[in-house]
């Protein structure tokens, strides 16, 4: 398709350029991890929702929608919900109590080595997770447009990403992330109004020809296998929800605007611009039942109903051929393939600060360490990230995108997401509570996955899962509050009196952006 590789290499050169020019920005540890806090609430929205429309969105859900009908919705909606968490609980005190990562926050009363190096762990953990979906989705997208191996292409991706990141850092990274939120929605909302437009606009007739040639047919419109196991749903659920808030990648994105207004504005944004893209998905993938699904074109073979050509994640790419022929299509390509780009370079950078921020220059170094030398730490963990991501990438091929970034979602929920709201809302809570709840959230949740039948099964091979559901939230975040709860209670320590006398400090750091002493000279 020379429509699609030409814009394809377009898009490349045009990242490139910004790359060059934010490369010229970044001179200090603030201007790479967090582009020197100068970013505004309204570019911050844009930047977000790149970050969350991602090709496990656009690809993953689409498909999803094709494939189980309502079930990909409600997805969605669950994906969707915990934005008002962070609007309400966690926006404001990110940006006042944070510097470069959340481990800023969690360790802010607490023992700095100790907390910092279970927070970077956990957060490795879970750009690994969402890094997989990113460069499955990558892969086969490549592969389909080029004609390419689908293992070259990963390590095409994983290439230009590293270049993004070590030159460009978070500069780069908000700017190719807002481009490419600003082209993914006027890609996604042609493609949407072209294959609408011919049901006529009504959404009557769209699902009534939906249902008639969908496998599940009325029951399209109905919760299927998703709810049939309530238990599976309401961990799913959970996941997704509180998953959301503890994001690395999500939550460096609040660390980069002037201030907590224009880190709540950044919320604002972002949700308006998610809910109004997650309803052009739905009617995308409801379209595609039609124009795709009885399309013998589409399948290898030319048999309506087999296996459709470059996998079942490319239903998203298929409709905007049928909508727009090749021109749309290698637009779409070329957008879907700059999302997995911003995406993956914006894990990159908070995998990266992970290791450099809190690892070598907080635990190592112990404070001690250059900028110049915490910035080429990150760049060679860029290198060793990008390196990970390629290999796992390869590993996980024939896995849904979608349902691996609710994998992510569900470790992130359980690992990080209740340390990091008892630290900024509970005097109680002391470093053991701390470390103990959040490696049992982690562990846990971590196990959990691997022994369920998505990865002990279909990755590893073994007969039988060890874990009967596919979702860790419902039984790890439980765990890691009980955790950090009980061995906060139990710790008696001087050093613990210490840190629960220190939370009204930090209280009124997270209320007004200074400390005590400052506020009360203020």
């Amino acid at each position: 398709n020379w429509h699609a590789i030409g814009m394809f290499f377009v898009f490349v050169l045009m990242t490139l350029g910004i790359t060059y020019w934010a490369a010229g920005r970044s001179k200090s540890a603030s201007d790479f991890y967090t582009a020197g806090g100068g970013i505004t609430g309204k570019q911050n929205g844009l930047a977000i929702a790149g970050d969350y429309m991602s090709a496990a969105t656009l690809l993953g859900l689409t498909a999803m929608i094709y494939g189980d009908g309502v079930d990909g919705y409600i997805y969605m909606v669950a994906f969707f919900v915990g934005w008002p968490i962070i609007l309400f609980l966690m926006a404001e005190r990110l940006r006042n109590l944070g510097k470069f990562t959340f481990a800023d926050i969690t360790a802010y009363r607490l023992s700095q080595g100790p907390v910092r190096t279970m927070a970077a762990v956990s957060s490795l953990t879970v750009v690994c997770f969402y890094l997989v979906a990113q460069m499955v989705g990558a892969g086969q997208l490549i592969k389909l447009l080029f004609g390419l191996d689908y293992n070259v292409a990963l390590v095409v991706v994983g290439a230009l990403m590293m270049v993004y990141v070590i030159f460009g850092g978070m500069v780069a990274t908000t700017w190719v992330q807002i481009i490419k939120a600003c082209m993914l929605l006027a890609g996604g909302t042609a493609i949407m109004l072209l294959a609408f437009s011919q049901f006529g606009f009504s959404f009557d007739t769209l699902t009534t020809k939906a249902m008639e040639v969908h496998r599940l047919g009325a029951n399209m419109l109905a919760p299927g296998k998703l709810l049939a196991d309530p238990v599976t749903a309401l961990s799913m659920g959970l996941g997704l929800m509180f998953g959301i808030a503890g994001l690395p990648h999500i939550l460096m994105r609040f660390f980069t605007v002037t201030n907590a207004q224009e880190a709540r504005k950044s919320v604002f944004y972002a949700s308006g611009i998610i809910a109004f893209f997650f309803n052009v998905i739905a009617i995308m993938g409801l379209c595609a039942v039609v124009l795709v699904g009885t399309n013998p074109d589409f399948f290898e073979g030319g048999q309506v109903g087999g296996k459709l050509i470059g996998g079942g994640n490319m239903v998203a790419l298929h409709l905007a051929k049928a909508a727009g022929g090749n021109l749309l299509l290698g637009f779409l390509s070329a957008v879907a393939f700059a999302t997995i780009l911003a995406v993956v370079a914006g894990l990159a950078l908070a995998g990266a600060s992970a290791i450099s921020h809190d690892l070598y220059a907080r635990v190592i170094m112990k404070g001690q360490a250059s900028e110049a030398k915490e910035i080429r730490v990150s760049k060679i963990a860029t290198l060793c990230l990008g390196v990970v991501a390629v290999l796992l990438g390869m590993a996980f091929e024939k896995m849904n995108v979608a349902f691996m970034v609710a994998l992510a979602f569900g470790v992130a929920s359980c690992a990080n997401f209740p340390v990091l709201l008892m630290s900024m809302y509970w005097k109680g809570l002391t470093t053991r509570g701390a470390l103990v709840g959040g490696y049992t959230g982690l562990i846990s949740s971590v196990l959990f996955v691997l022994f369920s039948k998505s990865v002990w099964v279909d990755v590893l091979g073994n007969a039988a899962p060890l874990f009967p559901y596919t979702q860790p939230a419902l039984f790890a975040m439980p765990l890691a509050f009980l955790a950090i709860y009980v061995f906060s209670k139990l710790d008696n320590s001087a050093q613990a009196a210490n840190e629960r006398a220190a939370f009204d400090d930090q209280y009124v750091r997270a209320q007004t952006g200074v400390g005590a002493a400052g506020a009360a000279a203020h």
